[in-house]
């Protein structure tokens, strides 16, 4: 008999470890942490990916070109990219599929200073621009360029990597090709050297979606997927049905966000995020 309710009772405990166990999972995100990976800083201080048994590991990579081509090494589950960007590595023949959405609307823009003597695309010409993600940025600067009679062989490309605003408001560049309507417009109205935004669907690009993940092709069938895309849904209903409440968790680990430049980021990025 003792035998028995030994042999139940670590049944019972089996069962219950089970039910706790999650599963890891890595994420490489586009960028630093800024406002546009709200829905996975909810889903995550909300508990959303343990609900649904994984734990998800955000990290914000060294290079921002790097995270898709990681995923297609199979050196990460998941990674934060571009729409553009991925036909861009599809067509180059690297193993990965869009599997969601995070961003449903363009971001990108190319910035120029409001004052200075870029008045139209057409004046770029001869001028140095800077970008930080190789390949899809000058494909998205050559349909620009190309409706003023211009290519990407008319302009200098500077790698600037993260220091988009910087390099631009410093003279380091006459123009960036990367900078985002919701962050880099607002950080140089906040530094007092306003911006003016090139939209790069009214210049010749079509509308895409800005942030998406993406999954390496070879690992669709993975089980982690699902229960991963689902945690994301309950994310970003409750980050648009409760603005304030998820301002406040996605403030709770990243302290250092809570400033007036990610504070104007957050608003202006609520009405893009997918549902």
């Amino acid at each position: 008999m003792k035998i028995k309710y030994l042999s139940i009772l670590a049944a019972f405990f089996l069962v219950i470890g089970n039910a706790n166990a999650t599963e890891k999972m890595t994420v490489i995100l586009d960028w630093f942490v800024n406002p546009d990976h709200a829905t996975l800083i909810v889903a995550e201080e909300r508990g959303l990916f343990k609900k649904h048994g994984l734990d998800v590991e955000l990290i914000a990579p060294a290079d921002p070109s790097d995270p898709p081509k990681l995923v297609a090494a199979g050196k990460a589950d998941l990674a934060i990219s571009y729409q553009p960007q991925l036909h861009l590595q599809v067509a180059q023949g690297l193993p990965l599929t869009r599997i969601g959405t995070v961003v449903a609307t363009p971001l990108n823009t190319l910035l120029v200073l409001k004052d200075g003597p870029i008045k139209t695309l057409a004046d770029l010409k001869g001028k140095k621009i800077g970008y930080s993600v190789s390949g899809v940025e000058e494909a998205i600067l050559n349909a620009m360029l190309a409706p003023v009679g211009l290519s990407i062989k008319d302009v200098t490309l500077i790698n600037v990597n993260f220091s988009l605003s910087p390099s631009l408001i410093s003279g380091q560049v006459d123009a960036v090709i990367g900078g985002y309507r919701n962050f880099e417009l607002n950080q140089m109205d906040i530094e007092g050297v306003p911006g003016r935004a090139f939209y790069v669907e009214e210049e010749g690009v079509p509308a895409y979606d800005e942030l998406i993940i993406v999954a390496n092709s070879d690992k669709l069938d993975d089980p982690r997927l699902k229960p991963f895309m689902m945690a994301l849904e309950e994310a970003v209903q409750y980050l648009i049905n409760h603005p304030d409440e998820s301002w406040a968790l996605f403030l709770k680990n990243h302290k250092e966000l809570d400033d007036e430049l990610n504070k104007r980021a957050w608003a202006d990025t609520l009405p893009r995020f997918a549902l």
